[in-house]
């Protein structure tokens, strides 16, 4: 059992993104002094909406200069904290270069905050935001797991830097972060593994391909139906709740699959469609032989097709449950909040 003190500062990396956005928020709403590692902290466009949550909520941010691949530049941001929350890694399906745009912050970055860690006396826990890619790499893998479920002892095996980069990204990542916490026994290494995460951020306008998606069932991508992609799918702010048990239960270890559905894109066009019947939006499968064919026009290698569409996709999140005692939020509450704050916001068109 290890105890956290909560009257310390924690450090967050990339406290400006999506899933960190969220985490900052719970963190404050506890009273607890945030360090968040940012690239630029006297952006204040960036940090606008942090800046929001910290006048209204009991605890306090300070703003550090950071970069994944300036090493040792953490130093100075986890001084004094007990906890580190590592979730600045990028997150892109489609890159010009996987080496620089994916491989190398999330390698480097995580051997660069962990060896920070590894200096820093303080630090007692460090999480560190994976993700169920570093589990599996395509949906096909799924179908040879025990009860075709991902369980959190399997890895990916299957990824690479020409073949779902980023999985192949998210993997090295989680894999040099156990190397480098079994190398020594100060501090302990928690993994929160998401799947794909949904729901409303702090900033409305933050690019992530979770918003692109709900960007694309608006403007009527999928007017002619949804492809059969299957999908696990977690509420930002479940997740950002998890992060935080992680962090500071006594007991909190290992990995943890941390995904509340196991759904699709239709599923998640259809919710949207239900509650807002006028966007043009298709309730139909469109046919693997179909999404084949046009794969190469819209950025799809064949082989990503042939491995993800028409599979099951399933999770075990029992771990998350009974360890991190989660309570998940339905998904239908998930969606409609995530579309209906970007129609607030006017990035998606109200119909």
């Amino acid at each position: 059992m290890q105890t956290i003190d909560n009257t310390k500062p924690v450090m967050v990396t990339g406290a400006t993104g999506y899933v960190a956005g969220r985490l900052v928020e719970k963190l404050l709403s506890e009273g607890v002094t945030v360090h968040a590692a940012v690239r630029t902290p006297d952006n204040k466009e960036k940090t606008k909406y942090l800046d929001a949550l910290a006048e209204k909520l009991p605890g306090d941010i300070k703003y550090f200069k950071a970069d994944l691949l300036d090493e040792g530049s953490y130093d100075e941001a986890m001084a004094g904290c007990e906890v580190v929350y590592h979730t600045a890694s990028p997150f892109a399906l489609q890159v010009d270069d996987p080496q620089k745009d994916l491989i190398d912050p999330a390698l480097k970055g995580t051997r660069n905050v962990l060896e920070s860690a590894n200096r820093t006396e303080s630090v007692k826990r460090v999480v560190v935001t994976s993700s169920c890619a570093a589990i599996y790499g395509d949906s096909k893998d799924v179908l040879d797991m025990p009860n075709q479920q991902l369980k959190e002892n399997i890895w990916n095996t299957t990824s690479s830097l020409e073949h779902q980069p980023y999985s192949y990204s998210k993997t090295l990542a989680e894999r040099e972060a156990w190397k480098i916490a079994e190398e020594q026994d100060r501090w302990r290494l928690v993994t929160i593994n998401p799947s794909f995460v949904l729901g409303p951020g702090i900033n409305p306008h933050a690019t992530s391909e979770s918003y692109g998606i709900m960007k694309q069932i608006a403007k009527g991508d999928f007017k002619m139906g949804a492809p059969e992609f299957n999908i696990g799918c977690i509420d930002v702010r479940d997740l950002a709740e998890a992060h935080y048990k992680a962090g500071t239960m006594p007991d909190a270890e290992g990995r943890h699959i941390i995904s509340a559905h196991d759904s699709s894109f239709g599923e998640l066009a259809s919710i949207i469609k239900n509650e807002y019947p006028n966007y043009p939006i298709g309730t139909k499968k469109i046919p693997k032989f179909m999404i084949w064919l046009m794969a190469p026009s819209v950025g799809m290698t064949r082989k990503m097709v042939s491995k993800n569409i028409g599979y099951p996709w399933s999770a075990d999140n029992s771990k998350s449950i009974e360890k991190l005692k989660m309570n998940y939020r339905p998904l239908n509450e998930t969606v409609v909040e995530f579309f209906e704050s970007l129609r607030d916001a006017g990035v998606i068109e109200k119909k």
